[in-house]
């Protein structure tokens, strides 16, 4: 039953962060107008994640076609301060056409005119292949329509640049509300214009697609036929980052205009002109690896990855529904196995576990599986359980407790309280054995002494045979004056109840006689005990009035018979007596030398008040050490009817 609740708990969590989840992969409008999205920051947190992710991959190896020409420290130091005028840039032009490059593409804003505009015209036209920036400027809300972001405003090249292009490609960069920088927008509209993003114009003309076979859709865009670009319902794709800063190949414009490089390492490359060292001009930008990475760092990573289709994509709403549900169940049904301290280790575990899947995905399959709801369920789901635990299982804890702390050994409480389904509090039949023990003409013995002296004697006497019960792991019931009933099988089932009941009459009967040495040591009088045993069917359970006073015990027949047994000890001069349900218990035992140096003989068959069945009994006594342990049966003889008590 509790492990039901349990798991009825965790799937009610889990159904509740799929219904989250499933809010934030259905919900049609931007992120920023979410309520949700503004209320719990799941997806924040999950970018977060996301940027772990990239730092334990860390940085892949960069393809060598992608070549970044640096505006750097020492390309001011030789070409002058930064902007160059127009000549210094066809100048570069025209060396990186000379040496063979593919694609020169500009990262540097070239929107008013100069005198010089008309030799890097020129050298464009000759060239053939310099794609230039466009950057838009937005009001303070973020417009789309469809696939595109629409802008307020659009910054282009002069004219005399720009028709000498090969293309336009913006170069705008929206980062996440923290400021990282984690998504590459593929297109803006501005006045019914669409300008496709510098980076994918780059990599679908290196590819041979021309801007008529890119297509977008709903899932994504289309290059031709050779490769598919995943994207969001904002027409945005994941920036797979190769790495840091200088992850790419760097070569200082300086080297370039002075010849400095081999025609080897410029042929046939990708070549970003863009600021990188340079102070004054740089162009920084915050990215899951670092807060200060250049901007045309970025453009070469997105560049290379379509290039070489490393392209990261988001999981499917239903991969990630259905982690989240199939985690979630999982862990419901494997968590209420632990008690609170092995919860949290399976918990930790659990929370490792997801984190390495969803690396795997992410490193070896380029897929963005959403660690943050399934984590966050499982911890839920682990928070609420031990919560639970502690306020309502607790406090039934405390109830098993204070039920049987004061008449059983704390290690058969703490097994009750782990569980409780063993402890039936209502009441059942059950087989357990009984013992009895009562203290020898106690009235006389407590008339010759003060009630101080007897009080304090009796005391001493009840606490050690206390222990002596405990340590055989009995039950007891209660104290009656001088006498003790006590019983095994019960709460806890018991298959060797009456061999531990045996036993312990015997420890009782040894410690009894320490305590006799210690009282004649006084000068006191030694007391003296029979125990009567009897084994057989009993109710066992909560008795009383509920509510008020209760008590767990057993009643029944047996129960009566082996107090019986008990008042029969001073007939028959014995220490210990059993009967033949108790004897059939442990007489293989016995003959095998289990129970010790002890003698068990059968003395009589009886018939005690208020019975009507004869019942064999036993006498069991301890022998001195290294005397050989004998059973003798019961020889059949007249049955004998005891009128008292």
């Amino acid at each position: 039953m509790k492990k039901a609740l349990h798991i009825f708990i965790g799937a009610l969590i889990t159904a509740l962060f799929l219904l989250f989840l499933g809010t934030e992969l259905f919900d049609a409008n931007a992120p920023e107008t979410r309520i949700l999205h503004r209320i719990l920051p799941f997806e924040m947190l999950e970018a977060k994640l996301l940027d772990y992710r990239f730092l334990i991959r860390g940085p892949l190896a960069p393809p060598d076609n992608v070549v970044i020409a640096a505006i750097d420290e020492k390309s001011i130091a030789r070409l002058g301060r930064f902007p160059w005028s127009r000549d210094k840039m066809a100048g570069l032009v025209n060396k990186l056409a000379a040496n063979g490059a593919e694609l020169i593409v500009f990262d540097v804003i070239m929107t008013e005119p100069e005198v010089h505009d008309q030799e890097l015209a020129s050298a464009m036209r000759e060239a053939g292949n310099v794609i230039l920036p466009v950057v838009f400027a937005f009001d303070q809300t973020v417009d789309r329509k469809n696939h595109e972001l629409l802008a307020s405003s659009m910054l282009l090249p002069v004219p005399t640049l720009s028709d000498e292009a090969m293309a336009l490609g913006h170069i705008n960069m929206l980062a996440d509300r923290d400021g990282t920088l984690r998504w590459e927008t593929t297109a803006i509209e501005n006045g019914g214009k669409v300008v496709q993003s510098i980076d994918l114009q780059t990599a679908a003309f290196y590819m041979g697609v021309p801007p008529d076979r890119i297509v977008t859709s709903d899932e994504g865009i289309q290059l031709g036929k050779k490769r598919f670009i995943p994207t969001n319902r904002q027409g945005q794709f994941l920036i797979n980052y190769y790495g840091t800063t200088n992850t790419f190949k760097h070569i200082p414009i300086s080297d370039i205009v002075d010849d400095k490089v081999t025609p080897a390492e410029l042929r046939g490359k990708i070549i970003l002109i863009g600021a990188t060292t340079a102070k004054g001009v740089f162009d920084l930008r915050v990215t899951p690896f670092t807060a200060e990475m250049p901007g045309i760092e970025k453009h070469a990573s997105v560049i290379a990855s379509i290039v070489e289709n490393r392209l990261l994509k988001k999981a499917s709403p239903l991969t990630d529904l259905g982690n989240l549900l199939f985690s979630g169940l999982l862990f419901s049904l494997l968590i209420v196995r632990f008690r609170p301290l092995g919860a949290s280790i399976f918990t930790a575990g659990a929370l490792l576990l997801m984190a390495l899947v969803g690396y795997y995905f992410f490193a070896i399959g380029n897929v963005w599986l959403n660690l943050t709801f399934p984590a966050l369920n499982m911890l839920s789901i682990s928070v609420v359980l031990t919560a639970y635990s502690y306020a309502v299982e607790e406090q039934y804890a405390r109830q098993i407790r204070a039920m049987f702390s004061s008449y059983a050994t704390e290690r058969l409480v703490d097994v009750l309280i782990n569980n409780p389904e063993m402890a039936k509090l209502g009441g059942e039949r059950r087989e357990v054995t009984v013992l009895f023990s009562d203290v020898r003409g106690f009235t006389t013995f407590s008339e010759k002494y003060a009630p101080e002296e007897v009080v304090a004697i009796l005391n001493e006497y009840l606490g050690v045979m206390t222990e002596v019960v405990f340590r055989w792991e009995g039950t007891i019931d209660k104290f009656i004056g001088d006498a003790i009933m006590a019983f095994w099988g019960a709460p806890l089932r018991q298959e060797n109840h009456a061999e531990l009941a045996v036993k312990c009459a015997i420890d009782m009967i040894s410690s009894l006689e320490q305590l006799q040495k210690k009282w004649e040591s006084e000068g006191k009088e030694a007391l003296k005990i029979g125990i009567g045993i009897n084994t057989g069917e009993v109710i066992v359970g909560n008795i009383g009035a509920e509510g008020k006073k209760m008590d767990y015990t057993v009643i029944g027949d047996h129960v009566n018979l082996g107090s019986r047994v008990e008042s029969l000890t001073k007939k028959y001069n014995a220490q210990i007596l059993i009967t033949e349900f108790s004897y059939n218990k442990i007489a293989e035992l016995a003959r095998d030398g289990g129970l010790g140096n002890v003698s068990i003989k059968g003395l009589d068959k009886v018939i005690v008040k208020g019975k009507e069945t004869p019942v064999t009994i036993y006498e069991v006594q301890l022998l001195g050490h290294g005397s050989a342990s004998s059973v003798t049966e019961y020889v059949e003889g007249a049955i004998v009817h005891m009128k008292e008590k």
